[in-house]
Parts: C-alpha cells; structure tokens; sequence
C-alpha cells in the first residue's frame, strides 16, 4: 500500500466510513488539532521522564486516538463499532492530578510556562489540548459528540497543568508567576 493516494490532491479527504469532504471540513479541524495534541505528547514523552510517566502518556496518546477517530468518522455504523471514552478514564485523569497535586506548593498566581524543555513542551500540549476542546465543542454544535469526550479533553487539559507544575518540581526549574497588576 503506497502512502500517497491523490484522492486528496483537489482539496478533498475521505472519513472514516467513506464519506469525502472538504480538507476544510469542521471534522478535520477537530480530529487534525487532536492529531497534533497526540505527536506532541510524543515529544513529551521523548523528554527525560519516569518509565511511569512515560507509561501514562502512552495511554493518554491511545485514548486520544479514539477521540481522533470519532471525530473523522461520519457514519454512525462505524461509529457504533468504535472504542469509547468512558468514565473511567476520566477519573483516572483526575486520580493523577490530585496525586501530583498532592506534593506541589499551592498556586497562589498565573505562571509563565518554561523553565526546563520538558516543562514547556508539557505548556505546549495543554495549550493544544484547550485548542481541541475548542474544536471539539465547534463539532458538538453540528455533529454528535459524546459529553465525555468533550469532559475528558478539558480534565486532559488540567492533568497536563498539573503535570507541567510537577515536572517543573522535578527538574527543579524557577516557576515564575505572572503578577502584572490590573
């Protein structure tokens, strides 16, 4: 199988499930932002991090990818045969933060992402994941989109704050907090 079909070449893509839409189509600017979230996840985790953490960031890329293939799915037949987010995987989300959260100093302020590559990078998947919750929502007006989904990408958004906070902890990088008077 080539990776080059053409199919594409005049501004049209298929879903999954056959349909042919417009590479500007809502789907493709939901399940493409959840692509780029799960390759820079992949970046993170190429960063020096535990095997645990390195572990769960595996499986945050699997469950996004079960997001990404709902949203590039438009047929209900496929849709139905499809892994789900569920639950679980949102508690699972949040057991991890309260347990990070658990060793950070309180927040008393905004912080200004950076300190340490790995900190950043962790800044630069939160800030993608926002992005896709946007999108997803945008989808969510026009097409069904599952409430956990849309829960599980705002609780992903807040594991990787957290995250950034704990990994910030860890490479004992400078948090700076933001403090510009209103």
């Amino acid at each position: 199988m080539k990776i080059y079909t053409k199919t594409g070449d005049k501004g049209t893509t298929s879903l999954v499930g056959g349909e042919r839409v417009a590479k500007n189509h809502i789907r493709l600017d939901a399940y493409g932002t959840v692509d780029e979230l799960i390759a820079n996840i992949g970046l993170l985790r190429d960063q020096h991090l535990s095997n645990e953490q390195k572990n769960f960031l595996v499986q945050i890329q699997d469950e996004l990818m079960i997001v990404a293939s709902h949203f590039a799915s438009g047929n209900e037949q496929v849709l139905n045969k499809m892994p789900v987010i569920n639950e679980w995987d949102i508690i699972i989300l949040e057991k991890e933060i309260d347990l990070m959260d658990e060793s950070l100093e309180p927040l008393k302020s905004f912080i200004l992402p950076g300190g340490h590559p790995a900190v950043s990078i962790c800044h630069i998947c939160r800030t993608v994941c926002r992005r896709a919750e946007r999108e997803a929502y945008k989808l969510s007006c026009e097409y069904y989109v599952d409430e956990l989904t849309l829960k599980y990408l705002n609780r992903l958004s807040d594991y990787l704050f957290v995250l950034s906070r704990k990994l910030a902890a860890i490479f004992n990088a400078e948090e700076i907090p933001w403090n510009k008077i209103l």
